[in-house]
């Protein structure tokens, strides 16, 4: 097939041998199958960022870093210049998770090289070397939804042992490979210590995979890991080998965590709404 002009450049720069086909299509970015020497490798192309405003993006962004002050304050005024500094930077945060999280053992893509906007990683196949199919596009028995939710749970501890919290889990960005699940799409990765809704986050991700799962073992929906792992690691007591329960007691007289967490995203949605239909 003829390569998109993204690709091209990878060609010409010998980082890619051929294109084979278009993987996914998406709308933040694009996915083809390359080959990089005798690897089969999957190639991010990320898009142009004109739909996802600032706003949007700041609850993720929060307290990343940036290389100097004229670049955070051209992305606090939505410059042109601060609006591709900004996108550069939600690109490079994928990239900098991914290293980061391979290195830790968490089951994400292996990353090969990021060029001009374009990510060469490596292709999570299923057990027949086709392209894994994503969680949402299967059924499952409920032995095989617990031992996949109980995979995931594990990754998701390993990921903030790490210090990174996915931020947008679901069965949406997890495929299936032939050895397990494997976590993808991560430009919104937060840092577990230095963002304010690091917490807020972590418990969204364990929800969704606790309600993808319950369809089909409908006892996990009665866990709580969510509180849990971040109980443990409030308290600087969670390890990659912690032993979870699944179940959460607020110690007498604390706050309700999750509860006020949920109140907070709940008065946040309203407001957005609110705000949206004032526009």
């Amino acid at each position: 097939m003829k390569a998109p002009a993204r690709l091209q450049n990878l060609l010409a720069e010998g980082l890619i041998d051929s294109v084979v086909r278009q993987l996914k299509s998406g709308k933040e970015a694009d996915v083809y199958v390359v080959r990089c020497g005798e690897e089969t490798c999957a190639a991010k192309i990320y898009k142009e960022a004109n739909n996802r405003s600032f706003r949007q993006a700041v609850d993720y962004t929060e307290n990343r870093k940036v290389r100097n002050s004229r670049q955070a304050r051209a992305m606090a005024k939505r410059t042109n210049y601060g609006r591709q500094q900004q996108e550069a930077a939600w690109q490079s945060a994928e990239v900098d998770a991914l290293y980061r999280l391979a290195a830790a053992g968490v089951r994400v893509p292996r990353p090969i090289n990021f060029h001009e906007g374009v990510l060469l990683m490596e292709l999570v196949v299923d057990a027949d070397g086709d392209a894994a199919a994503r969680l949402n596009d299967l059924s499952f028995t409920e032995d095989e939804a617990r031992r996949h939710h109980a995979s995931l749970i594990g990754e998701v501890v390993l990921m903030l042992c790490a210090g990174v919290i996915h931020g947008d889990l679901s069965e949406f960005n997890v495929l299936l490979a032939a050895d397990g699940p494997v976590i993808i799409d991560l430009p919104q990765a937060v840092d577990a210590a230095g963002n304010n809704h690091a917490a807020r986050m972590l418990m969204r991700d364990v929800d969704n995979l606790r309600t993808y799962f319950g369809r089909f073992a409908p006892d996990l929906l009665a866990t709580k890991y969510g509180p849990e792992i971040w109980a443990l690691y409030a308290s600087g007591m969670l390890a990659p080998d912690t032993a979870l329960t699944g179940r959460y007691e607020p110690v007498a007289g604390s706050v309700d965590l999750s509860g006020v967490l949920r109140e907070i995203e709940d008065a946040r949605l309203e407001e957005s709404a609110r705000l949206l239909r004032m526009a």
